[in-house]
């Protein structure tokens, strides 16, 4: 089983290499939001306590993230060639978190693929994809602010998987095809 973390700023195109990462090597995407929102629409009891946090405005604890990315991981277990995880974990206490997880059902986390982009180009992605996705927190203020908060927030999770030695930067300049060769390398040393 090949689980991974794909991680980076706003804007250095972890969605999108995402996508290719599940085709081609046929792993389940998690997404920790879509998760919540499922847990939520099928009215579970980790739902029901999630939306209880979320309705007044409050962030979900770590702690419930990670019972519910476990929930989905021990019901797949059997059935998937291994995950991809994006945009989780967001802090050294998640990774923590997600390594005493994966530990618990015998798996671990294989690579940290950190895509880096310059701020310069994160910036003009990100003002580009506002213009056409109309998404409001794709505007200059604030995807500076988000690039402050991924720095001091995110980015230390980085350092924790480079003392595991499961940590792998990858350019994430250049077109998608060349980025997503540049992933395919670290991945093909993984399967083997």
């Amino acid at each position: 089983m090949l689980n991974i973390i794909i991680c980076g700023a706003p804007g250095c195109g972890k969605g999108t290499q995402s996508d290719l990462i599940v085709e081609k090597y046929t792993l389940e995407h998690l997404s920790t939001g879509e998760l919540l929102r499922r847990e939520i629409a099928e009215r579970t009891e980790l739902g029901l306590i999630a939306e209880s946090y979320i309705v007044n405005g409050n962030l979900v604890p770590d702690k419930m993230i990670i019972d519910i990315l476990s929930k989905s991981i021990e019901e797949q277990a059997e059935e998937i060639n291994g995950v991809i995880l994006d945009g989780f974990p967001r802090t050294v206490a998640q990774a923590e978190a997600l390594e005493i997880l994966m530990n618990g059902v015998n798996k671990e986390i294989a690579v940290l693929i950190d895509l880096k982009v310059d701020d310069k180009e994160l910036i003009c992605r990100l003002l580009k994809r506002g213009e056409t996705s109309g998404r409001c927190d794709d505007n200059l203020e604030t995807i500076k602010k988000r690039l402050e908060v991924y720095e001091m927030k995110t980015a230390p999770v980085s350092e924790f998987y480079k003392k595991l030695n499961r940590y792998a930067a990858i350019d994430g300049m250049g077109t998608i095809d060349e980025i997503f060769a540049r992933i395919c390398t670290v991945m093909d040393s993984k399967v083997q």
